[in-house]
């Protein structure tokens, strides 16, 4: 194996000159997947719709094309789902990746192309070995399996030819077979779709496996391991997989969850790698060690366009190429690919810590703030409170959610929090002081609202049982695969259902 391993980083570190290419001409290379996108789809039925034949220049598409978002996509999508070719985009889509995101109950089948499959989604996972291997010549992980927590798929009830499941579950449905090699456990458990049941056999088929690099959301991941310590009688996944020396991870902040790895991982060692891998295209991977932000990948057939957030909102608000971006600005994310989703907005917000590369943060989603009352506190915000305050309490934080508490009478607004602890804090009204005050510093909107209780008084803070979020996620069936606690919301509806499982 440790030739093998020998081979397979020779081959992912080959890829780091292609990468260091589209660092030095991020713009010519942004420009030419352009063209590239706007000439395969001028015989679509949505490129003839937009005339894309006559569309030479950036500014000619923004000017032609409105700003897209999932619901008036949907009508071309459902057709496609129904079998219809050459509708959005010109090759063949046989799958879809099922999301209901994080604002909404609606399921959303993002459409999944071999060109996005193949020129995105594998491409990004090549890269993050790539990267991984470049930054840690050291590196052992192809001795041995890399632990798969996947989602599940079924067949398109609407068209035989085609599938739909979460993306990881497309993903791994479509693996080649030398990823699928070093991949653990077998695709029947990988794919199935009782979550506890998965849990349940993943735990116990890969506990004598050679495990040394893990992949998948926290959250899951998290519930994964600690059956398998339970089944075992170990201390730390270290005790059940002593080679175990990569976690990637995306789809939620890793910043609440990295203490409860660290207990679960006792090592220095371990490298923690975060990447942005998205149903609508992977965009981002931690290029550096130790970092908290993720190198913009320009080569996967994606387009990209960039919405201030304080123009979110307009009729037709103009957007910015990467060229007119600003650092430490919140962006609405659009995107154009090459699976047919044109001038898409995904709904995550991000900023740019580095020009040259670019570099970005997620910051939060279009729709998952609260701004009951002219404060517009994002995820970034909050995160960086809810740190501050755990590090100062010696507590960790395992879910959380939080919303407006509206106008009384002559009462102030206010904002309502549910914490499910892994370590509770000695004092929970220390805790939230040192919250509320982190929020004051790094958000002067929230600051103003805070001046004097006279719009927004100090947040109310609920202490959940452990197992709250897992309780009320399996109640919802939104357990495993790319299901997320939401965070923030401008509205109760996820407050008051919490609340009403609590008060049971």
């Amino acid at each position: 194996m440790a030739i093998v391993n020998s081979i397979f980083t020779w081959i992912m570190k080959k890829r780091m000159h292609q990468i260091e290419l589209f660092i030095k001409y991020p713009h010519d290379v942004q420009e030419e997947w352009f063209q590239t996108l706007i000439s395969s789809a001028q015989h679509t039925e949505w490129g003839k719709e937009y005339d894309y034949s006559s569309i030479y220049t950036q500014k000619q598409y923004k000017e032609r094309v409105p700003l897209q978002n999932y619901d008036t996509l949907k009508p071309y999508i459902e057709r496609m789902l129904k079998g219809e070719h050459n509708v959005l985009w010109p090759s063949e889509i046989k799958w879809f990746a099922k999301s209901s995101g994080t604002t909404s109950d609606r399921s959303k089948f993002i459409p999944v192309s071999e060109e996005s499959l193949e020129e995105c989604h594998y491409k990004g996972g090549k890269d993050l070995l790539s990267l991984y291997c470049n930054n840690r010549p050291d590196a052992r992980i192809f001795t041995g399996k890399c632990l798969v927590l996947g989602g599940s798929h079924q067949i398109n009830q609407l068209n035989s030819e085609s599938s739909y499941g979460d993306l990881s579950a497309v993903l791994i449905k479509n693996l080649p077979f030398w990823a699928e090699f070093y991949r653990t456990p077998e695709m029947s458990i990988t794919l199935m779709d009782n979550f506890e049941e998965k849990v349940e056999k993943m735990a116990r088929a890969t506990i004598d496996v050679n495990v040394t690099n893990i992949s998948g959301v926290p959250t899951w991941n998290i519930v994964l391991a600690k059956r398998i310590l339970e089944i075992t009688g170990k201390n730390n996944l270290l005790e059940v997989w002593p080679n175990l020396e990569l976690y990637f991870h995306g789809a939620v902040n890793f910043r609440p969850y990295r203490d409860q790895f660290k207990k679960l991982i006792p090592s220095d060692d371990m490298y923690y790698l975060e990447t942005y891998n998205a149903s609508e295209g992977f965009f981002g991977i931690q290029d550096l060690p130790d970092s908290e932000e993720m190198l913009l990948m320009l080569d996967y057939g994606i387009y990209y366009e960039f919405l201030p957030m304080e123009r979110f909102g307009e009729e037709n608000p103009e957007t910015l190429g990467l060229d007119q971006v600003e650092l430490n600005k919140n962006y609405a994310i659009i995107i154009s690919t090459n699976a047919g989703l044109w001038r898409y907005m995904i709904g995550d917000t991000v900023k740019f810590t580095s020009l040259s590369p670019y570099r970005i943060q997620i910051t939060g989603r279009t729709k998952h703030f609260i701004n009951a009352f002219g404060e517009e506190l994002i995820i970034d915000n909050a995160e960086k409170a809810l740190d501050k305050a755990c590090h100062e309490t010696g507590a960790v934080i395992r879910d959380y959610t939080a919303g407006p508490i509206y106008f009384q009478g002559d009462e102030a607004g206010g904002h309502e929090w549910i914490i499910e602890f892994e370590k509770h804090p000695e004092h929970v009204e220390q805790f939230t002081d040192i919250m509320d005050q982190t929020l004051r510093e790094v958000n002067s909107d929230y600051d103003a609202k805070r001046f004097k209780d006279m719009a927004l008084r100090r947040p109310l803070v609920h202490v959940a049982p452990q197992g709250t979020f897992y309780t009320w996620m399996k109640n919802r069936g939104k357990l495993g695969g790319q299901h997320k606690v939401p965070r923030l919301a401008n509205e109760r509806i996820y407050l008051d259902d919490i609340l009403k499982l609590l008060s049971r």
